[in-house]
């Protein structure tokens, strides 16, 4: 499988863990659209990549993300404006596209965040499986204070992880979070000292890469269909997985491992 970089985005495959690294320092890494459509292009060949068991998704310098450059999409430009509908259009081949990869991807996903996650960057942070926070980041929704609605998936994924009321007072006050806060209400994982940060995401990271890949996959999978499935269909579900993880590889060695009181070796197959 191949992972180019692309303007403002660093891809590189570190034995089983895909490093995926947001590059725009200077603009607090705010995503292009350029940058867009490589994290897409990433997340889907990752998707069917099988040395891949886990991705961490990071940001270069003091920051995570400052969210979408609207201002770059926004600035005047001598060309004609773009017709009537074009958000619509643009924002399900885009942000729309990307948050569901994220969520749906049968590879867990590790955010690390130091700095500022607003906009797009706090959802990213709200997909990921794991979202490990400096305790001083900043997580931020800016939509109502400047004027538009949230997109990329927050009024979706919010509710689901902090509660309905908490979800209003960061979407309509636009209120700004610690890492702290954040791991508090439920947003994220955990969060650490900036100092730590590195070996804290580097332990759970670790831990993925040698984990049950396929089980992991199937397990993400389960908990992202029970949010809005009814129990019958749901219990479906599991059984479905169960047959599919029951015939890894991993799941034998996981049973000798039992009997001969060792720990396990899976090797995500």
């Amino acid at each position: 499988m191949s992972y180019p970089d692309v303007e403002g985005l660093r891809v590189a495959l570190d034995g089983a863990v895909l490093r995926v690294t947001l590059d725009r320092p200077d603009r607090r890494n705010a995503i292009s659209d350029v940058m867009m459509q490589g994290l897409i292009d990433t997340f889907t060949v990752a998707a069917t990549d099988e040395q891949v068991r886990v991705v961490v998704l990071a940001g270069n310098g003091d920051h995570f993300c400052g969210g979408a450059d609207i201002v770059a999409r926004n600035a005047p430009k001598e060309a004609p404006r773009p017709r009537a509908g074009a958000i619509q259009r643009r924002l399900p081949v885009q942000a729309h596209h990307l948050i569901p990869l994220v969520c749906e991807i049968q590879v867990p996903v590790m955010c690390q965040v130091r700095g500022i996650a607003a906009g797009i960057g706090f959802s990213l942070a709200l997909a990921a499986d794991f979202t490990i926070a400096a305790d001083n980041a900043r997580f931020w929704e800016p939509f109502a204070l400047r004027g538009f609605t949230a997109d990329s998936g927050a009024t979706w994924l919010l509710p689901r992880r902090v509660g309905e009321v908490r979800a209003r007072e960061l979407l309509l006050l636009g209120r700004e979070i610690s890492g702290a806060d954040a791991a508090a209400w439920g947003a994220i994982h955990t969060a650490v000292p900036a100092a730590e940060l590195d070996r804290a995401v580097t332990e759970v990271t670790e831990r993925l890469a040698s984990g049950p890949t396929v089980t992991l996959g199937l397990m993400k999978w389960l908990l992202h269909a029970g949010r809005d499935a009814p129990l019958d269909q749901q219990l479906r579900n599991e059984a479905f997985a169960l047959e599919l993880s029951s015939r890894t590889e991993d799941f034998r060695e996981g049973l000798a491992a039992f009997r001969e009181k060792r720990d396990p070796k899976f090797t995500g197959r």
